[in-house]
């Protein structure tokens, strides 16, 4: 057994579920097993786009983000369901549930995918037989498939996951690098984005050895710090932990909703943008979090999106503030243009009570105009013991938003801690 668990390294899954939405909704109704299915936010609207499809219907040329129009031409027979996030959420927890029976070590990383260490675990089987375990146990139990990489760090056992899919389990050793990794083409690497993939292209990078053997002083210019991060990954190198507490780590929160048609006219314009604010506002507040960064995102008629922040002199949390910046960006940015999607994200998150405002030039007068409000509410505050004027926290809506794994993970967390405190 000691050969599968070597003393100094690690053994690191990667599990994650196929076509997770479309195959949960299989799960449901059996009559869909075999069949093209489609999962899309909007099937009635033009702006309605495929989130996950089978794989019937990928054989068909459909994939994820491709406007439903364009995906009924590839496959004209293809069922097209709205999701039910709810039903999503439940399996979710239910297949996490399942790898927290191998490990405590689980960190999820998206509603249908989650890292595990298994380091520890010489004594539950090798890693072949544990990986086999959980995908004969997420298929008996929920009816899910899933694929399962193999490897000694967080990288590799991405990669080594989609390997092989449906159903795939993946071994990608270090030694296996040259033979498994590297001709694949730069593009296809975890963590190479669509521009980030032409700029290295442009470099005469094509394959991910091309990658791991170029000149990093070459990568640093072009990329930034982020070019010797993905050279390292590219030769196998990742010393990140399965952390199961990085599941409450958040950097932004933001929403985008696309228009029912192309526009141009101001009122539609800056009612979204209101509405936008609102929403961000408010999941701010459930969050408990404050911001110094407000950016906004153009998507216009011919597809072309720009995105534009602005880092702010002080912390902020209220609609007005949010949308008062989101305008100016708006104004200043715009192009006159029809607009077809529309984005507000707050961003540089801090936690309200680590938060201290600076009363610097910029915050000053604001601060000295409020002076009296907030010794009236100190003292009424002394008199009875809670401050009379704090706000209800406004609970969060049910709706479903744009950022729904970002908050399906919050819930995640908070779920397994009332779970660990009750046992």
């Amino acid at each position: 057994m000691s050969k599968w668990y070597p003393k100094n390294g690690r053994v690191i899954f990667h599990v994650d579920m196929n076509s997770f939405y479309a195959s949960v909704e299989m799960a449901y109704n059996p009559e869909l097993k075999g069949k093209p299915l489609a999962i899309a936010g909007n099937p009635e609207e033009r702006k309605g786009i495929v989130v996950t499809a089978s794989y019937e219907a990928r054989d068909k040329g459909v994939k994820t983000t491709m406007p439903l129009w364009q995906a009924r031409r590839l496959c004209p027979n293809m069922i097209v369901m709205r999701p039910n996030f709810e039903r999503y959420r439940k399996a979710s927890r239910e297949m996490f549930s399942i790898l927290s029976q191998i490990t405590p070590l689980v960190q999820p990383v998206s509603i249908d995918e989650g890292y595990m260490d298994i380091t520890d675990c010489a004594d539950q089987g090798t890693p072949l037989e544990i990986a086999k375990w959980i995908q004969d146990t997420v298929m008996e139990q929920l009816e899910l498939p899933c694929s399962i990489g193999i490897a000694p760090n967080k990288f590799l056992a991405k990669m080594a996951s989609d390997m092989k899919k449906p159903m795939g389990i993946t071994v990608l050793r270090k030694r296996d690098i040259p033979t498994k990794l590297w001709p694949m083409p730069v593009r296809e690497m975890y963590g190479v984005g669509e521009k980030t993939a032409e700029k290295l292209n442009a470099s005469h990078i094509q394959t991910i050895e091309d990658l791991a053997k170029a000149d990093v002083y070459a990568l640093k210019g072009k990329l930034g710090i982020n070019g010797e991060r993905l050279q390292n990954r590219a030769n196998g190198i990742d010393d990140r932990l399965v952390d199961p507490d990085a599941v409450s780590e958040f950097k932004s929160i933001g929403n985008s909703q696309t228009l029912p048609h192309d526009t141009t006219d101001d009122n539609e314009i800056t009612k979204l943008l209101r509405q936008l604010s609102q929403k961000v506002a408010d999941r701010m507040e459930n969050k408990e979090v404050v911001s110094r960064n407000i950016q906004l995102m153009i998507r216009y008629y011919d597809r072309k999106t720009i995105t534009r922040s602005k880092q702010l002199p002080e912390y902020i949390s209220k609609v007005e503030e949010i949308y008062q910046y989101a305008m100016k960006l708006w104004e200043d940015h715009w192009n006159g243009d029809p607009i077809r999607l529309m984005g507000v994200t707050a961003q540089d998150l801090s936690e309200k009570q680590d938060a201290t405002m600076q009363l610097d030039l910029f915050t000053y007068e604001s601060e000295a105009k409020n002076e009296k409000l907030y010794s009236a509410i100190g003292e009424l505050t002394d008199k009875y013991g809670t401050n009379p004027f704090k706000k209800l926290k406004a609970k969060p809506k049910a709706t479903p938003t744009t950022s729904f794994q970002k908050d399906f993970l919050d819930d995640f967390k908070k779920v397994n801690r009332s779970d660990h405190e009750a046992n």
